[in-house]
């Protein structure tokens, strides 16, 4: 039996587009090496981008409910506190963005999340299996890949995507190049602990730095004494790094910030890191993809790593459905490297230049790990306007291929409040119709592609419709956002949130062009006027 999809790695990434083919009715199989799922608690959670894929799927709420806000940091110097900084500290509310905050969750408890929500379309993670060889093939008319795990079995499947991490099976059976370079001076110390209560605030990012290293505690939501430990490690006389231990990491604690060692009950899941800035030379070999960390590693500084795996998982999973279920044609894929690996580059020399700015900062009093914030940090403002499927310029508003602007609406039938992002979250294309001019092209689409493609007029506050698709722009947000044209505009926005099109509604000829592309089933190319 071959399956449509199979996922190799169960991490952030892989559950990601487990969950995002599943819900679109792609048979999929993911499976993963490890024994059980890991317990680590090393990502710190998921940015206003990640948030937004994750409300998509349907997992949002219990992120949301699991996790907390991002805490305020706490800098010391030679063990006396010197400042408190809270980077997200009253921000404005942004009509045009769903979500203020990041969250702060630990990344085994993102990952039970995605599991569960996975197992409701019947998709159960396979542990303990460990692959070991790849073949791709065509039988007859059928192309496919077999997949060899460790025990003998053969998986069959259309596609495989390595989401297996840094150190990627996937990546080296294809033997796809991982260009870049490992910072051997730039070393870190891992692991969750546990300290007694009471020894530190819960409320605060406790951030250490003397002349000697440094001591970070981030505690663990949803946890009543666990933390996550950073720290430059032990060195031996000669200045070599020594592997983290458990009572290491007491003598560090101590060292560093004054605490009795005896208050660190436990260490576990105790790792490592070392600053690697690596990419992979292409994400595609055939059938097989990569995304996540199989494709890309960087600094962590910035909070990058575990995002930018989401969003891999989240362009690709789509593209992967409609050429699976016959909407696109097969080259709809191509695009998935396309538009990601510039992204993965720019991510590479984004964490770098974040990281140069941190360590500068901390050899200053007063200096911490908030010096890696920045806008960019959030996701949002990462598009594709250099992509095959980005059709078009406006003068005005977003262009194709940004991230689709949010915005506060009401439902034209009912009167309840709705966002535009709760129209995007549908696991099809989405188009936005403003003006009377849009209506007619909005008809045709939904006779044309029927429940393929989502379509909603956007009605004014001073209209009264009878359209049950349509909604209500009553504060004029959605308007400000995308600036239609006074004769009537068109906004094609892709299944993943990224505009693809948007054209004045009296060029009708161009919406059907690319609606043609996206879920068409035809490989035609779209004139990106």
């Amino acid at each position: 039996m071959t399956t449509d999809v199979l996922i190799v790695g169960a991490g952030p990434t892989g559950l990601t587009l487990a969950c995002d083919l599943a819900r679109r009715g792609v048979d999929v199989r993911i499976i993963d090496k490890s024994a059980a799922p890991p317990r680590s608690s090393r990502a710190k959670g998921p940015n206003l981008r990640s948030l937004e894929v994750l409300a998509s799927l349907g997992a949002a709420d219990e992120v949301l409910a699991a996790g907390s806000l991002p805490l305020p940091m706490r800098k010391y110097r030679d063990q006396v506190p010197v400042a408190d900084f809270d980077p997200y500290a009253d921000p404005a509310p942004v009509p045009a963005n769903a979500f203020d905050w990041p969250r702060l969750i630990a990344q085994w408890r993102l990952e039970e999340i995605l599991r569960d929500r996975l197992a409701k379309d019947g998709v159960r993670v396979e542990l303990g299996a460990e692959l070991v060889g790849l073949d791709q093939h065509s039988t007859g008319d059928a192309a496919a890949v077999t997949a060899t795990l460790a025990d003998g079995a053969a998986l069959r499947a259309r596609y495989v995507v390595g989401c297996d991490g840094a150190h990627s099976r996937v990546r080296k059976l294809l033997g796809i190049p991982f260009t870049g370079e490992t910072r051997t001076d730039q070393v870190m110390v891992c692991g969750d602990v546990e300290i007694d209560e009471g020894a530190l605030d819960r409320g605060i990012w406790h951030q250490w730095f003397d002349a000697t290293g440094a001591v970070m505690l981030c505690p663990i939501p949803g946890t009543r004494a666990g933390w996550w430990f950073q720290a430059g490690p032990e060195r031996d006389g000669a200045g070599v790094p020594q592997p983290p231990t458990e009572e290491g990491f007491r003598r560090l604690l101590t060292r560093h910030t004054g605490l009795p060692g005896e208050v660190l009950r436990r260490a576990t899941l105790l790792s490592t890191y070392r600053v690697n800035v690596r990419m992979a030379d292409r994400f595609r070999d055939g059938r097989v993809l990569l995304a996540g960390d199989s494709a890309h590693v960087h600094s962590i500084a910035g909070g990058m790593g575990m995002n930018t795996g989401i969003q891999d998982a989240f362009n690709l999973g789509w593209k992967l459905a409609h050429v699976l279920t016959g909407l696109a044609a097969p080259a709809l894929i191509d695009t998935y490297e396309e538009e990601r690996l510039p992204v993965a580059a720019w991510t590479l020399d984004f964490t770098s230049a974040r990281l140069a700015e941190t360590m500068a900062a901390i050899r200053r009093p007063g200096g911490g790990l908030d010096s890696a914030t920045a806008p960019e940090a959030s996701g949002l403002s990462t598009g594709y306007r250099w992509s095959s499927l980005a059709a078009g310029a406006p003068e005005n508003g977003p262009r194709a291929g940004d991230r689709a602007p949010d915005a506060p609406c009401r439902s034209a039938a009912t009167g309840a409040p709705t966002r535009l992002h709760h129209l995007f979250a549908e696991p099809r294309p989405t188009l936005l119709g403003f003006g009377p001019e849009s209506e007619e092209i909005l008809r045709e689409a939904a006779r044309t592609y029927g429940d393929a493609v989502r379509v909603h007029r956007v009605y004014g506050a001073e209209e009264v419709p009878d359209d049950p698709a349509g909604v209500v722009d009553h504060e004029g947000r959605a308007r400000a956002a995308y600036e239609p044209g006074a004769d009537g505009t068109v906004v094609v926005v892709r299944p993943d949130h990224h505009v693809g099109l948007v054209a004045p509604a009296t060029e009708a000829p161009r919406v059907r062009e690319y609606l043609a592309l996206l879920c068409g089933g035809s490989g035609a190319t779209v004139s990106r006027g």
